[in-house]
């Protein structure tokens, strides 16, 4: 369901991006709103599922999860939706994209060293329907996971789909 995000939605999505555990109270008075109109706003955000959640950020490198890499993998299509079960399975998988092109799927994974994910590639092989996959190492990331500077752009956009 989609739903038209304004500049006190922006501004709220903000205020709990760079403070999830912010009371309610605390964020009406940082946006100068009343409290019941925070209270509103969060539950139409949610209800919608355009908030799905307020998890923490954590730094995957701090806890000793530095290697990243992205796998292609070309599959039988017969077998994506059993693939995309296995690589549930696999704890260092933190996204699987279905995508166009070569590869059927693009999946994010964090290892501790080149050895662990060489093994996790391993048993990504060994998943029945993956026919060949591309390894794609993280150098560094520039630009973190983020969706605000959209949300912002939206509102200062509002004709722009």
């Amino acid at each position: 369901m989609s739903i038209k995000i304004d500049a006190l939605d922006a501004a709220l999505l903000a205020e709990l991006a760079s403070d999830p555990r912010a009371p309610i109270l605390e964020l009406a008075a940082r946006l100068r709103i009343a409290r019941n109109t925070v209270q509103a706003r969060m539950k139409r955000l949610e209800a919608s599922g355009a908030v799905r959640g307020y998890p923490p950020d954590v730094d995957l490198q701090a806890i000793g999860f530095a290697v990243h890499a992205f796998l292609g993998i070309e599959l039988d299509q017969n077998k994506m939706d059993s693939i995309v079960e296995a690589l549930r399975e696999f704890p260092n998988v933190l996204e699987v994209h279905a995508t166009t092109g070569r590869a059927d799927l693009l999946v994010r994974i964090a290892a501790q060293s080149q050895q662990d994910l060489l093994g996790i590639i391993q048993r990504v092989h060994a998943i029945r329907g993956v026919k060949h996959t591309e390894t794609m190492l993280a150098l560094a990331t520039p630009i973190q996971y983020r969706s605000l500077p959209l949300v912002e752009h939206l509102t200062d956009n509002p004709d722009t789909p």
